[in-house]
């Protein structure tokens, strides 16, 4: 049987790598049974090479699974792969094909959103450039870089500016409500809609979108949340110079591109803003994992931040070696997977989950959700727009919205109109 002259066999495997999937997986998710002609997964792959032709329902479950609407299944070619900006990663070892198509998968969703936002503050009369972006340059100095930024959030006093609160994830909130502040949007993400897809720190740690009208930051909600506070403002130090690119882990390796050292001066601008010189200045040279691990702890409770970056710090300050603090990397790595295998187990046998909307609404933050609830409530959005801005259904747009102090809910203001 030949394919409908429609459907390129070429797309459907572009659409189907690009979410991320096997041929497995995605024969499962579409639906497709094992029978005396094949099993599901050789029935999907006569389909990508031309042999089978996919049904109508077929294409719109195939649509569903991949993320994708209908109508980009029949384009004629696929197209190029998604523009993630700049790549600053220094990556070890080759990122699987899996996990990289997830990524790319993430990252249009995400500029697609932005996109819209923009679009948004475009026809916003009062909505002006943001002025900071841009201004740095990897040749400023870091003290005075990462004053910049703290003069941004409003950060006078470093310990004042931390005075009530317990721990990091405290420290992330207050930073990232004077980042929002500044209208740069902070959302978590760190899969593309289930835990089943979700992608590792190890590719990607943050992504930033350096516009001067909707800047966007996010964070891959994957990692370690003490972690989160480093990732919003390395991040931020991307802006601010103008970068729009995907970040990783930190690297001992010698930053010898360009990218590499716009990569490293945004670590130690976020390092010397959340962690100041001054406060290691008492700390002797440090010859063991122990001895780092112990000042990384101490660093940890009285700093509110993550011990990777605290031992980062202490490397980048001479305070100890490269390989001591890559052994330390390591080991708190492995003790934050036991953690959280840990917390899968618990809530594995927990009898309820966390709310859905309590959990979106962390995730997407209040500057977003407010954004997207005026241009909502004032007919600039439809709750189509405004769900794929969210990432939800539409029929979730009015539940994400109804604790949003100012909004109300859609069925009130029809009333009230």
């Amino acid at each position: 049987m030949n394919i409908d002259e429609a459907i390129n066999p070429a797309v459907l495997v572009w659409a189907r790598e690009t979410a991320g999937l096997s041929i497995e997986e995605a024969a499962h998710k579409i639906g497709l049974t094992s029978g005396t002609r094949g099993t599901d997964a050789e029935k999907l792959a006569a389909m990508e090479t031309g042999e089978r032709a996919p049904s109508q329902a077929q294409l719109a479950k195939m649509a569903s699974a991949y993320h994708r609407p209908l109508l980009a299944l029949y384009m004629a070619e696929p197209p190029r792969p998604a523009d993630r900006g700049e790549d600053f990663r220094t990556m070890r070892t080759p990122v699987a094909p899996q996990e990289a198509a997830r990524l790319d998968a993430l990252v249009r969703d995400v500029r697609t959103r932005q996109s819209i936002l923009r679009d948004m503050m475009e026809d916003d009369e009062d909505a002006e450039p943001i002025n900071f972006v841009g201004t740095l340059s990897v040749r400023t100095p870091i003290q005075q870089a990462a004053g910049r930024i703290k003069a941004a959030l409003g950060i006078e006093d470093d310990r004042g500016f931390r005075r009530g609160m317990r721990d990091p994830q405290d420290l992330f909130a207050e930073l990232r409500r004077r980042a929002e502040s500044l209208r740069v949007f902070v959302i978590l993400l760190g899969d593309l809609g289930s835990h089943h897809t979700a992608i590792s720190p190890k590719v990607f740690r943050g992504f930033a979108v350096a516009d001067n009208l909707a800047p966007m930051i996010v964070i891959n909600d994957q990692d370690a949340k003490a972690a989160w506070s480093f990732t919003l403002i390395h991040e931020l130090a991307h802006i601010f110079v103008g970068n729009t690119g995907v970040s990783g882990l930190p690297t001992t390796a010698e930053p010898h591109t360009p990218n590499a050292r716009i990569e490293r001066f945004c670590n130690d601008v976020a390092g010397e803003l959340l962690l100041p010189d001054q406060a290691l200045a008492r700390v002797p040279r440090l010859a063991t994992i122990e001895a780092v691990m112990q000042e990384a702890e101490t660093l940890c409770r009285d700093w509110h931040i993550s011990k990777a970056m605290a031992a980062y710090r202490l490397w980048r300050e001479k305070k100890t070696d490269a390989e001591t603090y890559g052994e330390v990397v390591r080991i708190l790595g492995e003790q934050w997977k036991r953690q959280r295998a840990n917390d899968k187990e618990k809530n594995r046998n927990s009898e309820s989950g966390p709310n859905y909307y309590i959990v979106r609404r962390h995730r997407l933050g209040d500057a977003l959700l407010r954004f997207v609830g005026h241009g909502l409530r004032a007919d600039a959005v439809t709750h189509t727009t405004a769900a794929k801005i969210l990432g939800v259904r539409p029929g979730a747009v009015e539940p994400l919205l109804s604790s949003v102090l100012g909004l109300g809910t859609g069925a009130q203001r029809r009333k009230a109109t």
